[in-house]
């Protein structure tokens, strides 16, 4: 375990040897020459450093009277503190070659920072002419800092053009040098790496590609090195990372997408599945009915058929104007009176409705067109098939947090499996006598509607009638109901 231990200590020794010479003799030189150099090159990034520090002052200048902040009037303050600190340090800079331009120069610095100040305060003042002519001088003041530099540069280039022959020359210099050294080391450590990478370069590229495969998202490749040091044990330690990252990997992405579709599905599910769920009015219904009408109206006076149009015409204009939206349980009562009336109509004595109703649990709020699909489902399978008819009775009462609403009727009743079928929302076929919305439709608004599943309960056996119970509470736990019918 310690072979490329050894092989990297003997080539780092002739490395540090040879390295330890050169900079023996390259010290010296390089660091008189470094110490002047860099004296000069302080002396560019202070000049630099105003021209930057005034351009980055205008641009947030220009941030905070386009969209006024506390934050973005922190920022500015914040170039404002840099560039006073840069005009200090730019001070120490003079000489006889730049006396004057210097001077001028500190001057447009102030200038500038008296622009920008006076823009700020007369923006704070909303006088926007003002501020913004104080931004324009500020913006011509950058520009006039940014020309000066470049002038007083040139002066310093002029001050030490000798100084700078001098290192380009030395520099010459130190690159034959830097040559003739890396040549000599070069071919020393080619001769030594030849046999040094025989036994780690063949290793290594597994291990580099194994990580490419790995970069590009392929977790799956099983990493396989041969060789019998160091490099075995790093390729087995990378395998069992691969495996761990993995791992991780598709747990994360799991939780994820789960997390995801959960937040996701709460609010844009609700908003497409309340849409196309209440908008299957099946038009069956309609034509049903003015059937009922135009052959009452033949057979009898225009006083009741005038009745029934009233109907029909309220209940129409319910469906087309709150389908889509929530009602008070006082709105469903109505509608469901005048649905009872056409089908008196129809059934004359056949059909007996009774209703047992507390008023005051009528503002809670429900889904529109709640109670009649159910009242109609009550209709077509007690009342319509038995040659006396059938009873269906109403009752809403109140219960803690919570109005009880329920439709019960006398009929033949339904099998577990029937009801067990409704309440996990399956879809059913629409009968063509109803309005369209079945009742698993209708089970499922109510649960989308308050986000709970146990609204809705149904009590049948086959011969004893059925029991619809609505569990509405009196206060829904989310609003984005009306708000999606409203964008709908």
């Amino acid at each position: 375990m310690n072979g490329i231990q050894k092989k990297i200590l003997t080539l780092s020794g002739i490395v540090l040897f040879i390295m330890a010479a050169i900079w023996a003799i390259m010290t010296y030189y390089n660091q008189r020459t470094q110490d002047q150099y860099n004296l000069i090159l302080q002396r560019y990034l202070h000049m630099n450093e105003i021209t930057s520090s005034s351009q980055q002052l205008v641009s947030r200048l220009n941030d905070y009277l386009l969209e006024p902040s506390t934050e973005k009037l922190s920022n500015l303050s914040g170039s404002e503190e840099r560039l006073l600190a840069a005009q200090r340090q730019i001070s120490g800079l003079r000489n006889k070659s730049n006396d004057f331009t210097l001077t001028n120069y500190i001057h447009l610095v102030d200038s500038l920072i008296d622009s920008t100040n006076r823009s700020v305060m007369f923006a704070k003042e909303k006088n926007s002419e003002q501020s913004l002519d104080y931004f324009t001088e500020a913006d011509r003041f950058s520009q006039y800092i940014s020309e000066t530099t470049l002038t007083l540069m040139g002066k310093e280039m002029n001050t030490y053009d000798r100084f700078y022959r001098g290192i380009m020359e030395q520099s010459a210099e130190l690159k034959k040098l830097g040559v003739w050294m890396f040549a000599l080391i070069s071919l020393m450590l080619f001769l030594f790496a030849y046999w040094f990478s025989l036994s780690i370069t063949r290793p290594i590229q597994k291990l580099t590609a194994a990580a490419r495969e790995l970069s590009r998202g392929r977790f799956d490749l099983h990493i396989e090195v041969t060789s019998k040091d160091e490099i075995s044990f790093l390729a087995r330690t990378f395998d069992r990372m691969r495996i761990n990252i993995n791992g991780l990997i598709s747990e994360i992405q799991q939780k994820a997408q789960l997390e995801g579709e959960l937040q996701r599905n709460k609010l844009l599910l609700q908003e497409s599945r309340l849409l196309s769920l209440q908008r299957q009015i099946n038009p069956h219904f309609l034509f049903n009915t003015l059937d009922t009408l135009s052959k009452k109206a033949y057979l009898e006076g225009a006083a009741e058929t005038s009745d029934l149009l009233v109907n029909v015409a309220g209940i129409l204009r319910y469906n087309l104007k709150r389908l889509d939206r929530s009602v008070t349980l006082y709105d469903e009562v109505k509608v469901l009176t005048q649905y009872i009336e056409i089908q008196n109509a129809r059934f004359a004595d056949r059909l007996q409705f009774l209703q047992e109703i507390d008023e005051s649990c009528l503002y809670v709020q429900l889904p529109g067109l709640t109670l009649q699909p159910i009242v109609e489902n009550a209709v077509i399978h007690a009342v319509e098939p038995l040659e006396d008819g059938g009873a269906i009775t109403l009752r809403i009462r109140e219960a803690g947090a919570q109005v009880i609403v329920e439709i019960e009727d006398n009929g033949a009743g339904m099998a577990e499996e029937k009801v067990r079928e409704i309440l996990d929302e399956r879809v059913a076929e629409t009968e063509g006598r109803s309005t369209g919305i079945g009742f698993s439709n209708v089970v499922r608004r109510l649960r989308l509607f308050y986000a709970e599943e146990d609204v809705l309960d149904i009590e049948s056996r086959p011969g004893q009638g059925t029991k619809v119970i609505l569990k509405l509470p009196k206060v829904r736990r989310i609003e984005g109901y009306d708000e999606a019918a409203d964008r709908g």
